[in-house]
């Protein structure tokens, strides 16, 4: 589908509406992190259940849902920006109006389990932000990491001069629209009404503290399904935090090689330590856009502005 919503150029003086759609926040981690955006000029909206808690949730469906379309349809507010991740998402489809979030004009940000609603906004035409999150921002990284995040709001998409490089497993270089995420949401997409599309896409990839025999599952499920052999190119980031998880009764190899073999399964342009998602060091991408992937060269660069003229 081509782009038809895309994002406004968000200077300092924007107003975000903060919003709590899958697990609860500490208040003063989630100040701390907003603090620091404030500091760069810009305003913040609270939504009503954006510190609610309900076991590993933020609240009640209705509720988290509830705050996510106020939040899109609220004239005062510019883009809307996620506390954090952790679970939840999903289980709001059946309350939101995804095509009228879609048509807002309005930028979400956020990543992790924040990847369910970047497929379903994208999947109608709609730019997202890949973004950290007020709990990401609530401690220290790289200077360039901060660089990333304030030029994409202003929509400069460039990598900062200092940003990590991916490194090539199968050289290329391919066009596409950005689209991805967090693998364990991206898998669990499939056959759904907001399945994964990846035909022709430049698909980027990462994880959070799974088992690298989960890795191997989930790649090998996006290989059964065909997802992998239609991108036009991969970029695989970090598996954060699974390094130390091979699970003792099974025994085995390391994410690394794992994502090594199941790329080459897949035989198309791609490259892996893309600095992007949970790790420490990542950048700010917006998705639902076209980009060029030179595996080589580690590089991703887009070829269209995130913002309406």
């Amino acid at each position: 589908m081509p782009v038809r919503y895309k994002a406004k150029v968000l200077a300092p003086g924007s107003t975000f509406a903060v919003v709590s759609p899958a697990s609860p926040i500490d208040p003063l981690l989630m100040e701390k992190g907003l603090d620091l955006v404030r500091a760069r000029g810009y305003k913040f909206k609270l939504m009503p259940h954006v510190l609610d808690s309900q076991a590993h949730l933020a609240g009640s469906d209705k509720d988290r849902a509830a705050d996510l379309m106020a939040a899109f349809q609220d004239p005062e507010v510019d883009a809307v920006f996620c506390s954090r991740g952790g679970y939840g998402c999903a289980r709001l489809f059946p309350y939101l109006d995804l095509d009228l979030m879609a048509r807002s004009g309005k930028v979400l940000m956020g990543f992790s389990d924040i990847t369910s609603l970047h497929l379903a906004l994208n999947r109608r035409g709609a730019v997202s932000y890949h973004t950290p999150m007020a709990l990401t921002l609530a401690y220290d990284r790289q200077p360039w990491v901060y660089e990333s995040f304030f030029n994409l709001l202003l929509g400069n998409t460039t990598a900062p001069q200092d940003s990590l490089k991916a490194e090539c497993v199968i050289p290329g270089k391919v066009q596409g629209e950005v689209i991805g995420g967090c693998m364990c949401l991206l898998c669990d997409s499939i056959g759904t009404p907001e399945e994964l599309d990846t035909e022709g896409k430049i698909f980027v990839i990462e994880d959070v503290e799974e088992f690298p025999h989960r890795v191997d599952a989930m790649m090998t499920h996006l290989l059964n399904s065909g997802k992998l052999q239609q991108c036009a190119g991969i970029l695989i980031g970090e598996m954060t935090r699974t390094d130390e998880k091979i699970d003792p009764t099974i025994g085995g190899s390391g994410w690394r090689e794992i994502v090594i073999e199941r790329l080459l399964q897949a035989n198309i342009p791609c490259s892996r330590y893309f600095p992007f998602g949970h790790m420490s060091t990542m950048l700010s991408l917006p998705f639902g856009i076209q980009a060029e992937l030179d595996t080589e060269k580690g590089t991703l660069t887009y070829l269209e502005s995130p913002c309406e003229n």
